[in-house]
């Protein structure tokens, strides 16, 4: 069953797309849930999909040695999980562990490119989002690492 077009205006990565868009997100956007202590991804492995998070918490990280896995930002309702699925090589740049019970909408991230390619305003409307969602983590990191 296709996700609802009203599943994704509440979400801010989708605020301002215009109504054509955000039916064809809802046509590619399926509703999945993932329980703690679960990978959603793992650094390295295909970035073939691409998650709004509506509910829950996940620790982005990356696995160092002797250390094992560890965390760099952990993010929640409403955000966005994963970036690699635009940017080639298409491989996960990090892991994504479930700390809580996570509700998200789940998009193949191949088809989502065919589309960006097929319609460059949606395309861009999608990188102009991923962008800002790179320059928060960024500077949420920088403020970390400044404390």
């Amino acid at each position: 069953m296709a996700l609802q077009v009203e599943g994704l205006v509440t979400i801010p990565f989708t605020k301002g797309l215009e109504s054509p868009y955000l039916e064809l997100l809802a046509q590619l956007g399926h509703e999945a849930h993932f329980d703690p202590g679960t990978y959603i991804l793992r650094e390295g492995e295909p970035a073939d999909h691409f998650y709004l998070i509506q509910q829950g918490r996940v620790a982005l990280g990356t696995f160092i040695s002797g250390r094992g896995f560890t965390t760099i930002q952990t993010i929640g309702d409403n955000e966005v999980l994963g970036w690699s699925w635009l940017i080639p090589p298409h491989q996960w740049r990090f892991s994504a562990l479930v700390i809580l019970p996570t509700q998200v909408i789940r998009f193949d991230g191949q088809r989502l490119r065919e589309e960006c390619e097929a319609d460059h305003n949606f395309g861009y409307a999608i990188l102009q989002r991923i962008a800002l969602v790179l320059g928060k983590r960024l500077e949420e990191t920088r403020n970390r690492l400044e404390l």
